[in-house]
């Protein structure tokens, strides 16, 4: 994108944007930037990871406003600089770029989409929603990815080092003993050879079923899973190669490394990486995936990616092919994805790269993100990135222990918190309690998921932030998602732990003044009548008595009403 703009007489550039994921608090965090005369604002993501840092999806307001969004699974670059009049001038593409091309080669540029629109930037973000849904979005089996409860053993055995057959299977049987009926039965790191071991998931490299814990392979836990209206996950990380295994030891023609200035030997801590840009080591991955997913009876591909490959590809370029690796290996790890696509009609894929540092638009046309942040649990930090993430990303998931004061439940002393679940639900969640534990009030939590259940045909409607966005704990924080086409939806509100205020206003958006609304919160069932009109100009109220506490509360049209 070359693109120079002139902004009308009065008011100014403002930029939307956000920092992407950094597995911290601030994750998605929405940020706003006046572009005044003169001011030059660069932006480029950290390592070759095109969300690690720096976020490619913008919202340019002035005039109207227009959306500018990069889509490069690699290292990209945009600058926002202004003139000393009303101009600016954007740029924006693959950071670096200065090659000549083989006779016969081939290589593509970065998506770019530029989304114009007139009216309130927070409408423009519907409609970029609406558009994901649309016509960005996978659709396996042609349907949009529904809301989905999935859980795993991961902090019980060490992600899957120390995971075996049977205690895979005993898990699965617990959830139902206590009356929890799961959507994906979720297998993560350390299930291959070499995996197994406390701490050992690192060491990938040799993609086989480790038989010494599964000897009838992943697929005796499929079945099982399969037989109980379950489907599967299966974790892969398939760029990053340890030295100690099969892809280093037999395949090291198809291998990048990463060799430091004035060193004459690789740099193994960096990691080294499955050149994607290389046709035989990508069919190979190919060919290679798509076995064990048929062969183990997997439902649903989960990608990791736990480096940073720009050293990796820049290092390998001469002068005068600057970038050719990282473009070759873009294009290859897509048509990967897209070949895999291709084979498993049905098969969801979810990118994850160190908790959602990969997640720009060629990867959300391909895959969905269920592990959103590796920042995971604190309970504030959570409401504020489902506020952040939702105003681009209409599907997303993270982990869940229902309890604001651990990430996973121990010895069963830890209490199910209707706060602490809420603000970690989202259109995907992850199960992430011992299941182990007896003591854990799980009538409550199936409670809490029966009242998720419901709620989530709401996430793909339109966001509405209803609050604004803060980390304060003295303050509430609350959105909307609105279905414009049933004329009903939902409301989150959250009251802080330290909140002096126990009834807020809430001015919901785009329902039809004249129409009569019955609003329910869910766990109570209580409700309250208003028209369209007085929930839009007086707002909504919404009380919450516990400190902290939450309110879900959905709302319709009163029947019998046109």
């Amino acid at each position: 994108l070359d693109l120079k703009i002139t902004r009308g007489e009065k008011g100014e550039f403002l930029l939307h944007h956000s920092p992407g994921a950094t597995s911290t608090a601030m994750d998605y965090a929405p940020t706003q930037t006046s572009l005044a005369a003169n001011k030059n604002l660069r932006f480029a993501p950290n390592g070759g990871r095109p969300a690690n840092g720096a976020w490619p999806y913008y919202n340019l307001e002035f005039d109207g406003g227009g959306m500018i969004v990069v889509g490069w699974p690699g290292q990209w670059a945009s600058q926002f600089k202004r003139d000393a009049g009303r101009g600016l001038h954007i740029l924006a593409g693959q950071e670096l770029v200065n090659l000549k091309l083989h006779p016969g080669e081939a290589i593509r540029s970065p998506r770019i989409v530029i989304q114009h629109y007139r009216g309130n930037w927070i409408r423009s973000q519907n409609i970029w929603r609406r558009w994901m849904m649309a016509h960005n979005m996978p659709r396996p089996g042609g349907k949009l990815p529904q809301p989905k409860l999935l859980s795993f053993s991961g902090r019980m055995y060490c992600e899957m080092c120390l995971a075996n057959e049977a205690n895979q299977l005993m898990c699965i049987d617990r959830y139902l003993e206590e009356g929890i009926k799961l959507d994906y039965w979720w297998m993560d790191a350390g299930w291959y050879k070499q995996g197994g071991g406390q701490g050992n998931w690192p060491i990938v490299g040799t993609w086989e079923v480790d038989t010494t814990r599964f000897p009838r392979g992943l697929r005796a836990v499929s079945d099982h899973a399969h037989s109980k209206g379950m489907k599967t996950v299966l974790w892969f990380e398939p760029e990053r190669v340890h030295p100690a295994t099969w892809l280093a030891k037999k395949r090291p023609q198809w291998l990048i490394l990463d060799v430091p200035a004035n060193q004459s030997k690789p740099d193994y801590a960096k990691g080294i990486l499955l050149d994607l840009g290389n046709p035989e080591a990508r069919q190979w991955l190919t060919d290679h995936v798509d076995r064990i997913l048929t062969e183990q009876g997997i439902d649903l591909y989960r990608q990791d990616f736990n480096m940073d490959p720009l050293g990796h590809w820049r290092k390998n370029d001469t002068p005068d092919r600057q970038g050719i690796t990282e473009n070759k290996h873009v294009v290859g790890y897509l048509k990967f994805w897209d070949d895999l696509a291709a084979r498993h009609p049905n098969l969801l894929i979810d990118s994850c790269a160190s908790g959602g540092r990969r997640n720009e638009l060629e990867a959300m046309r391909r895959a969905v993100p269920l592990w959103r942040s590796d920042f995971a649990y604190p309970v504030v930090a959570n409401q504020c990135m489902s506020y952040g993430i939702s105003l681009w990303i209409p599907y997303h998931g993270t982990g869940v222990t229902a309890c604001a004061t651990t990430a996973y439940h121990g010895a069963g002393q830890t209490p199910v918190e209707p706060y602490a679940f809420w603000s970690t639900a989202t259109p995907a969640i992850c199960l992430t309690l011992d299941i182990r534990e007896k003591g854990i009030d799980y009538p409550a939590l199936v409670s809490l998921i029966k009242q998720w259940r419901e709620a989530g045909q709401y996430y793909y409607g339109d966001y509405y932030p209803l609050l604004p966005y803060t980390h304060d704990t003295k303050a509430w924080i609350a959105w909307q998602f609105h279905d414009a086409e049933k004329n009903e939806g939902m409301v989150e509100a959250f009251r802080r732990s330290a909140s002096e205020t126990d009834t807020m206003q809430l001015k919901l958006h785009d329902l039809k003044p004249e129409c009569q609304y019955v609003v329910t919160y869910l766990d109570s069932k209580k409700s309250q009548e208003a028209s369209g009109l007085k929930l839009m100009s007086d707002g909504l109220t919404v009380k919450i008595a516990a400190k902290p506490g939450v309110a879900v509360l959905v709302y319709k049209q009163k029947q019998n009403e046109k």
